[in-house]
């Protein structure tokens, strides 16, 4: 395990480019530090080393992935992400934790909102009687980033959303004001409402939500189909 991280971050830091992780790191406020590999460039490396080296199975990809995130660069978090992904339909009961612990660690929203539509909205559906106790906790923590994964991890969920669930943790958060917060409601509404646009306008009608939320919202719903 061990060998291949070190491969894999050698490999990776080989093709480095300054001049490109300077605007990279602007962009992110410069919370981390970046190698300056650009998404398409950063897939095709990591399919190169993929092809030579293979993927870790099981624990040992756990592994490899935690010493990803350990990294200072920020492309090792993205890559960590990309490999977790394999992992989503294997994943142990149990793995839901190490997720939250991931979501906590170097925390923003480029690594949050994936890890929370993708990586536990994928092992919530496998593991559904883990959501009441999980989403209870996250939504009462002070933790801005676990918050906003309890309203983001049904994202893609479409017929199968809890629209309860769903309204009830916004409810729960509607009067923040964190930006951040205020974003994940609008967005998290403006993908209910592709599958149902009636419920989102109703609940937005008759919720008290920051403009911003309702702006996000409605923003595809269109003014035919908006209620009376």
């Amino acid at each position: 395990m061990r060998q291949y991280t070190e491969l894999l971050v050698e490999r990776m830091r080989a093709s480095a480019c300054a001049e490109k992780a300077g605007p990279m790191e602007a962009y992110m406020k410069h919370h981390f530090p970046f190698l300056g590999l650009k998404t398409p460039e950063r897939k095709v490396l990591m399919g190169e080393f993929v092809k030579e080296y293979g993927i870790p199975k099981g624990e040992k990809l756990l592994g490899v992935a935690e010493e990803l995130w350990s990294l200072p660069e920020r492309e090792f978090q993205y890559i960590a992400q990309g490999l977790l992904e394999k992992h989503v339909k294997k994943a142990e009961r149990e793995h839901l934790d190490y997720l939250e612990k991931l979501i906590v660690t170097k925390s923003w929203w480029d690594t949050v909102d994936l890890l929370a539509s993708k990586l536990v909205g994928g092992h919530l559906l496998r593991f559904p009687e883990l959501i009441p106790a999980y989403t209870e906790r996250w939504i009462g923590s002070d933790n801005l980033w676990l918050r906003r994964t309890a309203l983001l991890f049904q994202l893609g969920y479409k017929e199968k959303t809890d629209e309860e669930l769903l309204f009830r943790l916004i409810r729960r958060c509607a009067h923040e004001q964190e930006f951040f917060i205020r974003k994940g409601i609008g967005w998290a509404l403006r993908e209910y409402a592709k599958t149902s646009p009636e419920a989102v306008q109703r609940f937005v009608a008759d919720t008290p939500l920051s403009p911003l939320s309702v702006r996000e919202a409605l923003k595809h719903v269109g003014e035919g189909e908006r209620c009376e």
